[in-house]
């Protein structure tokens, strides 16, 4: 198996990079429409552009049932399910919901649904405190992302390598955002750490690679990339079913979230990386005679 994988990449490494090419320019094209029809790239959770947060602790209460009553009226709003753990029962929901007056949401939810006072709560997000929030974040998440090409431009101290390392963590940001907006997922606070968790592997995977092929002589070149994709591969199939394990057995829906995201993203890390990265490397190392 090992030397067809070889052989495959010998004849057609270049032609492989096409896939994270375009991965890449669908993501970047479906983030721009977003843009150019709701000003942002994604949208963005309540708690990163203010409004109301309202938890309803009513046993039985589903998501499905309050998301259908609030689209008979209202828009920009996300419904999240509370459980039980242990018997995974409906112990109520949690709205979070922007641009709406608080006093008619809760005579809407109380003509609606039926609570009793002490069962509804609400949290008011300050638009400027939200707003003022996200941009921390993103700052944090661009802070990270420039230490680490640095980290990366100073440990191989050549740029070919280094670069392509940078952009396969690039396609794994931008491809990753581009499908969380696309399943309906909106921007929050734990989606931002997941990214920053999601900058940390793809370096990981990326940096194994690199060093394997172009600083270890132990034998052939094309022998040291297998080896490093079969370790590589090992390393993000077992993470990605942890993930889905993860997703399938987590009742709080801010760990769901989190989950699916690096599931996400460390699948289209194998493809930025062995379709994309692998091949530069290829080039490089051809021109360059290593052996």
């Amino acid at each position: 198996m090992g030397e067809n994988v070889e052989k495959f990449y010998d004849i057609h490494y270049k032609k492989l990079m096409i896939i994270p090419i375009l991965i890449l320019l669908l993501s970047i094209g479906f983030l721009t429409f977003n843009y150019i029809n709701t000003g942002e790239i994604i949208q963005r959770d309540v708690e990163l552009k203010g409004g109301i947060e309202v938890t309803i602790d009513k046993p039985g209460l589903t998501s499905t049932e309050v998301e259908s009553i609030l689209g008979t009226k209202y828009e920009d709003f996300s419904v999240r399910e509370l459980s039980d753990f242990s018997s995974r029962k409906s112990l109520g929901v949690t709205i979070k919901i922007s641009n709406v007056d608080e006093d008619e949401l809760k005579e809407f939810l109380s003509s609606e649904i039926g609570f009793e006072n002490s069962q509804y709560n609400t949290r008011i997000i300050n638009a400027a405190f939200a707003e003022s929030f996200y941009k921390s974040l993103i700052i944090v998440l661009i802070i990270s992302f420039i230490l680490m090409a640095l980290t990366v431009l100073i440990s191989f101290r050549t740029f070919i390598p280094s670069v392509a390392v940078i952009i396969a963590a690039l396609i794994d940001i931008i491809s990753t955002l581009a499908i969380v907006s696309f399943l309906g997922m909106k921007l929050s606070a734990p989606s931002i750490t997941a990214f920053l968790l999601v900058i940390g592997y793809s370096i990981d995977t990326d940096v194994l690679l690199t060093t394997r092929m172009l600083k270890r002589q132990n034998s052939n070149l094309l022998s040291r990339m297998v080896g490093a994709i079969k370790t590589g591969l090992t390393m993000s199939i077992t993470t990605i079913a942890a993930m889905i394990a993860a997703i399938l057995f987590a009742v709080n829906p801010v760990l769901k979230e989190i989950f699916l995201i690096i599931a996400i993203a460390v699948t289209i890390d194998i493809i930025a990386t062995y379709l994309g990265n692998a091949p530069i490397l290829m080039w490089y190392a051809k021109k360059r005679n290593i052996k």
